[in-house]
């Protein structure tokens, strides 16, 4: 029997209320139980009824069966992601877990809806660094070996692709950021156009526009999106205002 329970994976975007879709407000309303890590639990609004699972970083896959059994027993069960819930959020984590887990859970009502990238959220603070063909990568080797994330900075280096880079380092996880800027310069240059991009609408909100060779590791933590641009990636001055970052849509 099909259970009438459901299970919706929601992307809150990442900054205030105002960048969060309707459908995905509608899903909170609804929902009787939330999952999520805490820091995006501990956002949501009182006004939210729900009861609250909130778990630590790294309980992703025990946060995705627990969600997926309450549905399974009919419960409304949103589970919530910061940014959009498929780049690099809980939605493949719980698909993850329906394909290893219980049968019955692949006849699941399953949604995923979408949110705010922050990726997308920072290019719009700087102007349009995205205009044209790039990448997105994370640069956390928790879940994948460094040989791999190496290789796809220098495909991305061949491709001369702007690059969006999630995870870019961490307290502890401070060597790999220095790997990866060695990289780059060494695939499109020191002055390549290169942004820091923190807590994009969030109170520390910060951007900053610099270059591969002037850029300084110990300006980026975890709450940070760095950006790189193409060799076509240019900069707009503007006297008394800070520039505007574009990549032509046009390839030479």
């Amino acid at each position: 029997m099909t259970s009438t329970g459901h299970l919706r994976i929601l992307g809150l975007g990442p900054g205030p209320l105002a960048w969060r879709t309707p459908e995905v407000e509608a899903a909170l309303a609804e929902a009787e139980h939330i999952f999520g890590y805490t820091p995006y639990i501990a956002r949501l609004p009182a006004t939210i009824t729900a009861q609250r699972h909130a778990s630590d970083n790294g309980d992703e896959l025990l946060r995705a069966r627990a969600a997926l059994q309450l549905a399974a027993s009919g419960a409304r069960v949103a589970m919530v992601s910061g940014g959009d819930a498929g780049i690099f959020g809980m939605a493949s984590a719980v698909f993850e877990a329906i394909d290893q887990g219980e049968a019955a859970w692949r006849d699941l009502d399953v949604l995923v809806l979408p949110g705010l990238s922050v990726m997308l959220a920072a290019a719009a603070r700087l102007g349009a660094p995205l205009g044209h063909d790039f990448c997105v990568l994370s640069l956390s080797d928790r879940l994948k070996p460094w040989s791999i994330i190496e290789r796809r900075l220098q495909a991305a280096n061949h491709g001369d692709l702007a690059l969006a880079l999630y995870n870019p380092a961490s307290q502890t996880r401070r060597q790999q950021l220095e790997w990866a800027l060695a990289c780059l310069r060494q695939g499109r240059g020191d002055e390549t156009v290169a942004m820091i991009a923190r807590d994009i609408g969030g109170a520390d909100e910060r951007v900053s526009i610099t270059s591969l060779g002037g850029l300084n590791p110990a300006d980026v933590d975890m709450r940070c999106l760095l950006l790189v641009g193409s060799s076509t990636t240019r900069l707009i001055a503007r006297p008394g205002r800070a520039p505007l970052v574009y990549t032509p849509r046009h390839y030479p």
